[in-house]
């Protein structure tokens, strides 16, 4: 919560929130203490020992306040409540969510969106199933065992990513701005990925430093791809009941040069037809269930 309350400070300057910039050279860029205390109404004594980690339970109406001078996005909002719960030892407003087991029906609905490619992720972005074209649409993930296909670590660590993603910079920000978001509702799970991505890749710690938060949500992908070529897809994000998991789905509008392309993704993929994989049932033994 300190480390999350500096680093925004240090963002937004006087001339953002309508404060002269006033006389002497500042020390570090953005707000000074005394000036974000004075915005968010509180003393600059109580507002010093929060960000030293001397005051670990800020009230609501505290939190808010600085929300609102920092002029954080509401899901910057929602982590630094989150952060704050954490640091008081309180329960989580959100409770972890154990990962479960991908229902045959949602395989069902995987299935039926095809040519389409689609995936279960879990909060940490775990590919917990996938239909054909979406593994096709990232070479290489396949080649992986199912219990290590994770997208973020797909973007970082894996050569293909730098060539897939044609706005790579953009993608690998935003993996680690939505797994920000991640570390209440999976906390064990999220810490153990951010020490593995921070040991393996300078970048993604980098980016992890930056304490960027973004749930993601729908949007448009850039690709350029091996076997089908350039394309830009339309993606949205859809929650699955209570079960800790998501479905990320790529469209193309029928008659247009990429829905052809992902036909054509169909048509080539060796996997057309085989069976959907689950990070859960890898983990279990157990066979996968649902349509082929």
């Amino acid at each position: 919560m300190a480390e999350f309350l500096r680093i925004r400070r240090g963002r937004i300057g006087p001339a953002d929130v309508g404060l002269p910039i006033g006389p002497g050279a500042r020390r570090a860029p953005g707000l000074r203490r005394e000036e974000l205390a004075a915005l968010a109404g509180v003393s600059m004594d109580y507002y010093t020992r929060i960000e030293q980690g001397r005051e670990t339970a800020p009230s609501d109406a505290v939190l808010n306040a600085l929300a609102r001078a920092l002029r954080l996005t509401d899901d910057e909002h929602t982590h630094l409540l989150a952060l704050a719960d954490r640091a008081a030892g309180r329960t989580p407003r959100r409770r972890p969510v154990e990962p479960q087991p991908v229902r045959p029906a949602v395989r069902l609905l995987l299935e039926s969106l095809r040519p389409g490619p689609a995936y279960v992720l879990s909060d940490v972005n775990d590919v917990l199933a996938a239909n054909p074209e979406g593994l096709a649409l990232m070479p290489g993930l396949d080649d992986w065992p199912p219990a290590r296909r994770n997208t973020i670590r797909y973007t970082f660590l894996h050569p293909a990513a730098r060539t897939v993603f044609a706005d790579w910079d953009r993608v690998a920000g935003n993996c680690v701005a939505h797994l920000h978001t991640a570390e209440v509702t999976a906390p064990e799970r999220t810490a153990a990925l951010i020490t593995e991505m921070c040991a393996a890749s300078g970048e993604f710690a980098a980016l992890w430093r930056r304490h960027d938060v973004r749930v993601k949500r729908g949007g448009q992908t850039a690709f350029q791809h091996p076997v089908i070529g350039p394309l830009t897809l339309a993606n949205e994000i859809l929650g699955i009941a209570d079960d800790g998991q998501r479905m990320l789905v790529y469209q193309a509008a029928p008659g247009t040069a990429e829905h052809d392309a992902l036909l054509l993704l169909a048509m080539t993929t060796e996997q057309v037809g085989a069976p959907m994989t689950s990070v859960a049932e890898s983990r279990h033994g157990r066979p996968p269930h649902g349509p082929a």
